[in-house]
């Protein structure tokens, strides 16, 4: 089903779009963060005979500090200088600044690699790049081009080998090798998004997000200019991309991103344009994906860009960033990952929240705003729900995403 357009690892493209993108951010910008762990893949081809996984608790909150990392714009005014690294309190919340990352431009998204020694960052201008950092000594250890404009998104393959990243302006896809140091290699593949045609108000294919599915078998590229996910397999020896599937939102919808419920057989979807979630059925045999009906965020129908989704780890709560309304809403997870039923809003404690994130132990969630520069972090109740403040807003120059290791 591959009839997308591929370029040669040493193209240029440049988007459209990627300029409203920054206006839309800070003046607004828009992306999504989520931090990498690592799972056990099976073989592409072998049988699905696995019961859907019971969702663990979460381990036990650790006794010391740990490292909190910040992506920021460098190219803004009012903007940083780097990657922001503070720690955390991992019981009180409190963060500590302690300095910047510097020779990483543009970092507006942060993972880490499933072993925890490597940072990996977008370097989101025209001519798109990811780099990588050695967490022991801080040392950057390359930039590699992605060919697109405008990269917005990475995640790391959970078997540690590939980087996925996906550029907004070009509305494209690309897969690096990492080695064993961490470091990048040359690209191996590289997708556009041509078709379906770009949705209403849009000129061209928006590449959002770019993940891996739960059980392994797929990864998944959700397109805000084609109102489209797109389900790839990847080759797990040359690290290229075969389409299997697509599945599209209602017109003008503008998905943005895609988070699977522990269980691995529903996703739920932020529609950025519209202002709605979906919840999503996922095959893992197949990789398709198909999209429920329109559902609301909470903003109570003022101006708002739902931004990113988070699940708890029992699987029984859903989290969403709202921008504009600058909330976060709760839901219920009900039916076994099949329906979200609203809750209610919290006030974020900042202006225009882009990103969210969990500690690794589920007991936190960080809120990078934007237009406030600042990190609000909240104290999650997994049983009932419930989030509640973590003492002050952290400041961070145009603070797009937290990373808590």
């Amino acid at each position: 089903m591959q009839t997308q357009s591929r370029t040669s690892p040493h193209s240029r493209e440049h988007g459209d779009g990627w300029t409203r993108r920054r206006f839309v951010g800070a003046v607004a910008g828009t992306a999504a963060v989520t931090a990498c762990t690592a799972r056990v893949v099976p073989s592409p081809d072998a049988p699905d005979t696995r019961r859907a996984p019971e969702p663990a608790a979460p381990p036990r909150a650790p006794s010391g500090p740990r490292p909190l990392y910040v992506g920021t714009y460098t190219s803004v005014a009012g903007g940083g200088t780097g990657i922001g690294v503070a720690s955390y309190d991992p019981r009180s919340g409190r963060i500590t600044g302690a300095g910047t990352l510097t020779g990483v431009p543009d970092p507006s998204y942060l993972a880490v690699h499933p072993d925890g020694r490597t940072l990996y960052a977008v370097a989101e201008r025209q001519d798109g790049a990811v780099t990588a950092v050695r967490l022991a000594d801080r040392r950057v250890l390359g930039s590699r081009s992605t060919g697109g404009a405008g990269p917005c998104h990475l995640s790391v393959h959970p078997t540690g080998r590939w980087l996925l990243s996906a550029d907004y302006g070009s509305g494209s896809v690309s897969v690096h090798p990492i080695d064993a140091s961490g470091a990048l290699a040359e690209r191996t593949d590289r997708v556009t998004h041509t078709s379906p045609p770009p949705g209403p108000g849009q000129q061209g294919p928006h590449a959002h997000q770019f993940v891996t599915s739960p059980d392994g078998r797929h990864v998944l590229a959700v397109d805000l200019g084609t109102d489209t996910v797109y389900t790839y397999r990847l080759d797990p020896v040359r690290g290229t991309l075969t389409e299997v599937a697509r599945a599209q939102t209602r017109p003008g919808a503008g998905p943005r991103h895609l988070t699977f419920h522990p269980g691995g057989r529903y996703a739920y979807l932020a529609n950025e344009v519209d202002d709605t979630v979906a919840v999503c059925a996922y095959d893992p045999r197949s990789g398709r994906l198909r999209v429920g009906p329109p559902q609301p965020t909470g903003a109570d129908g003022g101006t708002n860009y739902p931004a990113q989704l988070l699940v708890t780890a029992n699987g029984r709560f859903a989290f969403l960033a709202n921008r504009g309304h600058n909330s976060l809403a709760r839901y219920a997870v009900e039916s076994a990952g099949a329906r979200l039923r609203l809750l209610g809003t919290v006030p974020v404690g900042g202006d225009f929240p882009r990103q969210i994130a969990f500690s690794p132990d589920g007991r936190l969630l960080f809120a990078a705003n934007q237009r406030s520069g600042t990190v609000t972090v909240f104290h999650v109740d997994a049983d009932g729900g419930g989030l509640s403040p973590a003492g002050e807003p952290f400041a961070s120059p145009v603070a797009v995403c937290a990373l808590p290791l």
